[in-house]
């Protein structure tokens, strides 16, 4: 067995290690630690040429002198002696260590592997336990411009590019592949790393010749070009990403269908609410909205969302299809205006029945068939909160219900039809949900289900859950209604009229019933 020479710096001292290639990890990591001078709890980095950080490994990849990597000890001082004189304290008077010392000890000794190693570097898990739910942050968008601010876009982009570097591990790799992901623990910068991730697990990069660059660039204008508001937002463009890149892992679409009818679906995913501005396709027919006009009422926000994203793809610095053939090029965008308008709701039970016509004999090889599909498919993604863990839905629905209300609003103020759905008099929280779930969700949910039995599982099994949920809110907020009625109904009757006397009184009555209920 053969043996491996690294060459590094450290104070700007040149020095060289020199291991077994079957050398044990903490061997490696011992190595560096005393050329270091460094005490057995102080944290070191080393970084390559290119200033990325790297683990210290087996793994490193051998160099020359001209170009060293750079170690450095970047937390001093950083050990255990205070958890140490508290265990020996707790013994000497407890007579044993209790088992909270033990696990206080391994945290302490998790964490300061977590700062040593690439894989966990902040965002990829060093404050994040994937598998707990975590306290969310507001969703409301209070205090910003409708647009993002240049400032607020340039600090995202300069962020997502030094991340952009990192490795990404494979626990997060492979929990993004789920419909459990939680969008909650992630910001706008992080965002955009993981839907790189995507195109590059997917083979996208390699397959139509993607730049790295182009696709961040791409993915930067994609953040720019949605808005601050309530739902419609690039946390929602990433939930629908997110859920149509599961979708196609969990059934195993690869196998079935090419891989540039995988990237229309992606990228239409993406780009699906471009510049969203919180108001739906009937608020802007019945306001009569530029883009109503532009679009003679037909879709007018989904044939929007369509120009924008060409408009980032025209492009050349961000267009990630340059690379393309015509004819390739020429598919892809028919693929992404046919999915992106196919999110219009009001074609919904057109496109659902089309789909049923043409289950029983479903046909990969047919492009109509697969047409069909991938606009079922978009559908899914766009409203599939229900489908994750509660804890991540429910966020969502408030988001939602803000949004909806902030339309009721304006189209009050402007003497527009409201939409009673939409009306904050008039709706709540599980009632907006049921309905939709039963007579929507579900439907859409059951029938790709059939055609792909594993969702069962995967997405029809929570979405039920959360209709029994709901169900059971609606059932107490109608119970807690029932009973304040009857308690003012029985307050009312105790009350005294101003004669002293119970008995009710014709003429107050009269001028009460005049008065608005208050709600």
């Amino acid at each position: 067995m053969g043996s491996k020479i690294i060459y590094f710096t450290i104070n700007g001292r040149p020095e060289q290690a020199e291991f077994p290639l079957d050398c044990p990890a903490q061997d490696v990591k011992d190595l560096f630690r005393s050329a270091a001078e460094a005490g057995p709890h102080d944290i070191l980095k080393l970084y390559n040429p290119k200033g990325n950080i790297i683990n210290i490994s087996p793994q490193l990849a051998p160099n020359t002198p001209q170009s060293s990597y750079k170690l450095e000890v970047v937390a001093a001082n950083c050990n255990s002696e205070p958890l140490q004189s508290l265990e020996k304290k707790i013994l000497i008077e407890a007579g044993e260590t209790p088992a909270i010392v033990y696990e206080m000890k391994r945290q302490v000794e998790s964490f300061r592997e977590k700062l040593e190693s690439v894989e966990h570097l902040s965002w990829l898990g060093l404050f994040k336990e994937l598998s707990d739910a975590t306290h969310k942050p507001s969703p409301f968008y209070h205090k910003r411009t409708l647009r993002k601010t240049r400032e607020e876009c340039e600090h995202v982009r300069d962020k997502f590019i030094q991340m952009s570097s990192l490795e990404v591990s494979d626990e997060v790799r492979q929990y993004l592949k789920t419909p459990t992901f939680d969008n909650w623990q992630w910001e706008d910068a992080e965002i955009m790393v993981l839907l790189q991730v995507m195109y590059v697990d997917l083979d996208f990069i390699s397959t139509f010749n993607i730049e790295l660059e182009v696709l961040q660039q791409f993915l930067y204008q994609v953040y720019r070009r949605y808005n601050n508001i309530p739902f419609h937002n690039f946390k929602h463009c990433f939930c629908v990403t997110q859920m149509m890149y599961g979708l196609i892992w969990l059934t195993d679409l690869r196998s079935t269908m090419d891989s540039i009818d995988l990237l229309t679906l992606l990228t239409s995913a993406v780009c699906h609410d471009l510049d969203h501005t919180g108001y739906n396709n009937a608020y802007q027919i019945n306001a009569r909205t530029e883009l109503a006009l532009r679009y003679n009422d037909i879709s007018p926000l989904e044939n929007h969302h369509c120009a924008v994203a060409f408009e980032i793809l025209e492009k050349n610095e961000s267009n990630i299809f340059r690379n393309l053939s015509t004819d390739q090029y020429k598919r892809i965008r028919e693929g992404i205006i046919r999915c992106i308008l196919a999110t219009d709701m009001t074609r919904h039970n057109e496109i659902l029945n089309k789909f049923k016509s043409i289950l029983t004999v479903f046909d990969f090889s047919s492009k109509d068939h697969r047409d069909v599909l991938m606009m079922i498919l978009i559908k899914v993604s766009d409203i599939s909160n229900e489908a994750r863990p509660m804890d991540v839905a429910e966020p969502w629905l408030d988001c939602l219900l803000q949004e909806f209300f902030n339309q009721s609003d304006m189209e009050k103020l402007e003497g527009l039809p409201v939409s009673p759905f939409m009306d904050r008099d008039k709706v709540t929280k599980p009632s907006s949900q049921t309905g939709f779930i039963r007579f929507v969700l579900l439907p859409l949910f059951m029938e790709l289900a059939s055609l792909f039995p594993c969702l069962e599982l995967h997405i029809i099994d929570p979405v039920r859950k959360a209709l029994d949920y709901y169900t059971e809110m609606e059932k107490a907020l109608e119970r807690d209604t029932l009973t304040r009625a009857q308690s003012d109904k029985t307050a009312k009757s105790k009350e005294p009229s101003a004669s002293g006397s119970k008995e009710p009184d014709p003429e107050a009555e009269a001028e009460s019933s005049l008065k608005p209920t208050a709600v």
